[in-house]
């Protein structure tokens, strides 16, 4: 099978293998929310993003080779979804907090995923991760194809969190 791993572990009278199959759809989602407490503001972030009802697997930068942008993916609910994501929370009105991810898709292989969240704006947000994407082709000999950045911004009322983030997920599931 293209793109998987299979672990077998043997004890008496059971043989357990799982597989784990290499993601080839992403998407660039965000969203932001209050909530009356930093938990309740970060699931009401996932929710506006989309990713509300999911179970994240958080993964590093790397998109695999020949992965397809979508503009949405249906996630199904409770599925366990590798995604590469930035968020943060703050409980001090009128602070304005941002997140961003920017992804990079090389040509001929592999792509890079960064992300970032701080106390600002997101365009600056936004500017950040693209710089960073552009750094890490530059650091990898790759040549940039293409650049995809989704950034969110909120002003905080009471707590506010926002969150961006790369869901993968896989082609006909």
């Amino acid at each position: 099978m293209k793109g998987s791993i299979t672990l077998v572990k043997k004890e008496p009278d059971l043989l357990l293998t799982a597989r784990w199959q290499t993601p080839d759809l992403y998407a660039l989602v965000a969203g932001s929310s209050e909530g009356q407490t930093f938990l309740t503001a970060f699931d009401g972030a996932l929710l506006a993003a989309g990713v509300g009802n999911v179970n994240l697997l958080r993964v590093s930068s790397i998109l695999p080779p020949g992965s397809s942008y979508r503009e949405s993916i249906a996630l199904p609910p409770g599925s366990l979804v590798p995604i590469a994501y930035a968020s943060t929370s703050s409980d001090v009105p009128g602070t304005l907090i941002s997140a961003a991810v920017g992804v990079g898709v090389s040509e001929a292989t592999y792509g890079v995923i960064m992300e970032f969240s701080g106390r600002c704006s997101a365009g600056e947000a936004g500017e950040y991760v693209a710089a960073m994407v552009r750094e890490a082709f530059q650091r990898r000999e790759l040549r940039l194809a293409d650049l995809k950045v989704r950034s969110v911004e909120h002003r905080v009322e009471g707590i506010g969190c926002v969150f961006a983030g790369v869901p993968l997920w896989y082609a006909g599931a």
